[in-house]
């Protein structure tokens, strides 16, 4: 795992410090070793920070160039296909120096061009500066694992892992992009191609880019596509998907287990990290296995669950405690984490990842399991809403969506009651779908932002247009997840909170064969059901975990926020940071806010989205 920097234009570049800069900035994505390359004319940069896990030998060192076909590379991440196509490759004709899969890429694109991203399983983000051509080919992997920001104006093109690698460069500007904000703080992270601030992007997952070096156009284009469901597969016997399954994620638990670095799993407890294990344990001779234990949170302890599957499989287990989690740690992580995004379980993933760290440079771990197979609690709701109010005609739930916006206070009691009330006026059998998690409901969040002019709200609208076109509900609701909350929360919280602690987390379920298998093979009523969640995946556990094993439980990685909002440290960072003088918010709204924490509504996570804002507008120097 590493973090990459770059900088590409039509003209000579003079000032190149700030690349070195830049690149120093993502020491924790590579501390192992530092590259810079530039080209002989002055116009292509290339940096890069390595985390060594494959050919940990200088041959690996990156940027590497393919001096005979004028090409350098800088890659981020891991291609867990590079043996296959490495043996492809030598058929056609190519040698190799390293072990390195950077190698198998670089050749790969001498030998298929563009086409080679098409050939990859992996979690990649790579650049490859082609000076015959004199182009500039970017990608990024399907699900989005690993990320690229990127700043393109006129006929200059920057680019990096993270937005504080761009913002080294002290020429470039900060300025809030306001429809990003308001995405923010409605869906609780910005969506898509946006960024946080104006005049900078994303390149989206299963995307890839070019910058042509003689014109300074770039053109942007989707590689993959999610597959559609097979006409067929509602037919196919469920012991026939089941055994499917089981060989994909074996073979794909094995080649992630590939490193000439120590590895690990990390072992909850649960349905998908114990599958993970079950399929590790038929790979190798002994697998280290780690769980975490939160002392004084019985509720978050899950070492019980994860030991009783490391004594079935016999793995080398280590149990790890978590210390308090102290407020003093959240402006760390808003540093880290680039843009705002509304998951307090960044505290909890960066804990585990530094101590895991301390044991393992690799860590294999079950994300993309719910959003493939059906695992989220309202997949059920959702099945269970549509059947209760398809008979309702749709002018009467809206009225009923509208009541409640308007009459329940935000952070009511049941908070569920309020967010499933308003998703009654969306209609479910057509291509509808409700914004579930949202923070700030439109008249909050007009409340909030009624100090900043030209402020618009635009986060529904820009939702709409993110809803898969599927007439299947569970097929809508788990397409959508995939491509929204997997890539821009869950992914984003992963990567940065295992990154700033130089630990590679990779996810075998987002096995690009995994992927296209689930959402073309796996039909919905194998997904989830009004009663049961991820049958399919809990066929699987039937058939190789223990017996006594609970297939039923679910517990997520969380905080006690609200605990914390009470008293102590937290509650004063929160307070001070909301109730100062130069906070952006409307300031009797916030008061409303934290009125209604002490009263008893559940607002803890909206508090954390405004305080996170706040902490990363200051430190960032951002402005509107």
């Amino acid at each position: 795992m590493c973090g990459i920097v770059g900088a590409v234009s039509v003209g000579y570049q003079e000032d190149r410090k700030w690349l070195l800069d830049a690149s120093n900035t993502l020491i924790h994505r590579g501390p192992d070793h530092a590259g810079e390359w530039w080209s002989e004319d002055g116009r292509v940069g290339l940096a890069h920070r390595r985390l060594s896990i494959l050919d940990l030998s200088p041959l690996g060192f990156q940027p590497m160039a393919y001096v005979e076909r004028g090409l350098s590379v800088v890659f981020n991440g891991e291609i867990y296909n590079f043996t296959e196509l490495r043996k492809e490759l030598q058929h056609l004709g190519y040698n190799f120096r390293s072990q390195s899969d950077t190698e198998v890429l670089l050749v790969a694109y001498a030998q298929w061009g563009i086409d080679c991203v098409n050939r990859l399983n992996g979690m990649f983000v790579f650049a490859i500066y082609d000076a015959f051509k004199q182009k500039l080919f970017l990608a990024r992997d399907r699900a989005g694992e690993k990320p690229l920001f990127y700043h393109n104006v006129g006929s200059r093109l920057y680019f990096a892992s993270e937005l504080k690698a761009l913002l080294a460069n002290p020429t470039l500007p900060r300025r809030i992009n306001s429809d990003a904000l308001d995405c923010y703080l409605a869906m609780g992270y910005v969506p898509g191609h946006s960024c946080i601030l104006d005049n900078y992007n994303k390149l989206p997952p299963a995307h890839a880019m070019s910058f042509d070096l003689r014109d300074g156009k770039t053109n942007i284009w989707r590689y993959w596509e999610l597959p559609a469901l097979d006409s067929d597969a509602e037919d196919t016997d469920q012991n026939t998907l089941v055994d499917e399954l089981e060989a994909l994620f074996e073979d794909a638990v094995g080649k992630q287990l590939v490193a000439d670095v120590p590895v690990g799993i990390l072992l909850s407890g649960g349905v998908d990290s114990s599958l993970v294990t079950a399929m590790a344990i038929r790979r190798c001779n002994k697998v280290h296995t780690f769980s975490i234990g939160f002392p004084g949170h019985s509720k978050f302890n899950e070492t019980a669950h994860a030991s009783l599957i490391a004594r079935y499989f016999d793995t080398e287990h280590t149990e790890l405690e978590a210390k308090p989690t102290t407020a003093e740690l959240l402006p760390t992580l808003v540093r880290q984490f680039d843009e705002p995004m509304v998951d307090s379980s960044m505290f909890p993933t960066w804990l585990v990842s530094h101590l895991v760290r301390q044991h393992c440079t690799v860590a294999l771990g079950g994300d993309g399991a719910d959003e493939l197979f059906g695992g989220y609690g309202h997949y059920s709701r959702l099945i269970s809403l549509q059947e209760q109010t398809q008979y309702l005609p749709l002018f009467i739930r809206r009225k009923i969506s509208g009541l409640a916006e308007r009459i329940l206070p935000l952070g009511f009691a049941d908070s569920n009651v309020r967010t499933w009330l308003m998703a009654v006026g969306i209609e479910l059998n057509g291509n509808g779908f409700p914004l579930i998690t949202s923070f700030f409901d439109p008249i909050t969040r007009r409340r909030l932002m009624r100090n900043i002019n030209g402020y618009s709200l635009v986060a529904e609208d820009i939702f709409e247009t993110r809803i898969p076109h599927q007439n299947d509900l569970l097929q809508r609701a788990t397409r959508l997840d995939f491509q929204n909350y997997l890539a821009e929360d869950i992914l984003v919280k992963v990567d940065r909170a295992s990154m700033l602690n130089s630990l590679e987390i990779r996810a075998p379920f987002l096995d690009v064969r995994l992927i296209e298998f689930a959402f073309s093979r796996v039909p919905s009523h194998l997904k989830a059901t009004v009663s049961d969640k991820k049958l399919l995946l809990k066929l699987l556990a039937k058939r190789v975990l223990p017996s006594e094993f609970d297939r039923q439980r679910k517990q997520g990685f969380s905080i006690p926020l609200a605990d914390w909002l009470k008293a102590g440290p937290f509650r004063e960072l929160f307070w001070d940071t909301l109730t100062s003088a130069d906070t952006v918010f409307d300031s009797s709204t916030i008061e409303d806010l934290l009125n209604g924490q002490d009263r008893g509504r559940k607002n803890g996570e909206r508090l954390f989205a405004l305080v996170q804002f706040e902490l990363w507008r200051k430190m960032y120097g951002a402005s509107f």
